[in-house]
């Protein structure tokens, strides 16, 4: 099996059957993301522990690349603290706009530097991605887990990939 066949396996497993899709109770951050070239949608729910990102889900409506791109990342980033998920991030948007940029210890994560050959879906790849830092850098998120006994208010940051 070619490597471009493996990614797009990858894709695909991920669209179809996505890892951490649904709701999260007690969520500590939140932030709505939305891509109007393509009318992804999606809303991304992290309880954290401190810093680490203990748990982390995602709804929404998206189309195969933004929903694979989602769960990849859900499972990519679960046990790291912000500042290893905020890298993470820089990495994978390295991947997705720079031709020189390599997957190298990206695991499947690398199956998303197809994209770049598509300009027009770069976006849809990254909307979870500028969601999952806008969600890290809010002011809700920074609250500590013992003081916050609400889920995430529902005046969660809003992203845009205009």
């Amino acid at each position: 099996m070619e490597l471009n066949e493996l990614y797009r396996d990858v894709i695909l497993d991920h669209n179809r059957r996505p890892r951490n899709f649904g709701p999260l109770e007690a969520a500590d951050a939140s932030a709505e993301g939305f891509n109007p070239m393509c009318g992804d949608r999606l809303t991304l729910r992290l309880k954290l522990a401190g810093d680490r990102i203990e748990d982390i889900r995602f709804e929404g409506q998206g189309c195969a690349i933004s929903t694979a791109s989602a769960s990849l990342m859900t499972e990519a980033v679960k046990g790291k603290t912000r500042a290893e998920a905020l890298r993470l991030f820089g990495r994978v948007h390295g991947l997705l706009t720079d031709d020189a940029a390599l997957g190298e210890d990206l695991g499947k994560l690398a199956a998303l530097s197809g994209v770049r050959e598509f300009p027009a879906r770069v976006k849809c790849a990254s909307l979870c991605w500028h969601t999952l830092s806008s969600a890290l850098q809010s002011p809700a998120s920074s609250t500590s887990p013992a003081s916050s006994t609400s889920p995430a208010s529902s005046t969660s940051p809003a992203v845009s990939t205009e």
